[in-house]
């Protein structure tokens, strides 16, 4: 077979894929989910239920709607009494849109048959099943979202099972883009096993980052061994499949903050100059260089750092 017949087979695929979904969905009925809406008109909705006050400007960009297309649906919403505008207090030139109270109920009755009909479909399969389509999902998202733009990001505290992947994770990338040996992932597992053992969780604390719900990065706070007044930031990791999202500075931030409300009067951390782009995110986030000094670990000649700021 051609790369060309190969690819009007892939083509065919995928748009019969399209129209078995949208079936599905119900997106090829007269109002989507048996309501007055077209598919447009009720992601248009969605954007305005989920959202405060935003532009026509910010949903057009989020769901790639022609202006003019995007207008007369706002002012179809307007003259249904579903939505209202307001100007600006950020710029004159602009109007805020928000749902009315009828608008609210309109939005409220869509979305709850949006998740009805989704739990429907899910409720007919096993729950292996459940988290394989779920997978597959997320891995459809991830291919074609090539720049990573329509990532969702959430950075929250760590559960069961963060830990074990930490540890492995340090190892693994540490040993691939380095080759540094099993020294260093028996120190993170030291650490970090430390950490989950004897924690006072009022002033330490570990994060995870997630990119559309798959573990992504980690970092955790304790306090400084021999000055309780000093919070010590450890084991602070990006994978590459999160890398350029700004996660390193967000978790960095997240310590920052934590410290600063546990009444800490410093911050700082142990690194070593190889670490060339973590240590542009602590110099971004105001630590300074305090002291170095030569060692030999994890298999290779080194220079170990200590940074240190004021909270």
């Amino acid at each position: 077979m051609s790369a060309s017949d190969l690819l009007g087979e892939q083509v065919g695929a995928v748009r019969g894929f399209n129209r078995f979904y949208t079936r599905q969905i119900g997106v090829l009925e007269e109002g989507l989910l048996a309501s007055p809406f077209s598919l447009t008109q009720a992601r248009v909705l969605f954007e305005l239920g989920t959202r405060k006050a935003v532009t026509a400007g910010e949903i057009g960009e989020v769901l790639g709607l022609d202006a003019g297309y995007l207008s007369r649906i706002v002012q179809h919403f307007v003259s249904q009494g579903l939505v209202e505008r307001a100007p600006s207090n950020q710029d004159g030139r602009q109007w805020m849109l928000s749902l009315t109270n009828e608008g609210r109920k309109a939005f409220r009755v869509l979305d709850q048959a949006s998740h009805q009909l989704t739990a429907s479909v899910l409720s007919r399969l096993s729950e292996p099943q459940r988290g394989q389509l779920l997978a597959s999902m997320k891995e459809v998202r991830r291919l074609l979202s090539s720049d990573n733009d329509g990532s969702a990001v959430v950075i929250r505290t760590h559960r069961v099972g963060d830990i074990g992947w930490a540890i492995e994770r340090h190892g693994q990338l540490y040993a691939d883009e380095f080759g540094w040996n099993e020294e260093f992932e028996a120190l993170v597992a030291t650490l970090f096993a430390q950490f989950a053992t004897k924690h006072d969780p009022s002033t330490e604390r570990c994060w995870i980052a997630e990119v559309d719900g798959e573990r992504v990065g980690c970092v955790f706070v304790v306090h400084h061994a021999q000055d309780s007044s000093i919070a010590q930031l450890r084991c602070l990791l990006v994978d590459p499949k999160g890398r350029g999202l700004g996660i390193g500075k967000r978790l960095v931030d997240e310590c920052l903050a934590f410290a600063k409300s546990s009444g800490y009067v410093k911050m700082m951390l142990w690194t070593n100059d190889i670490l060339v782009s973590a240590r542009r995110i602590y110099q971004a986030a105001g630590f300074e260089l305090v002291s170095e000094e030569r060692h030999h670990s994890f298999g290779h000649d080194m220079v170990g750092q200590v940074w240190m700021r004021d909270l």
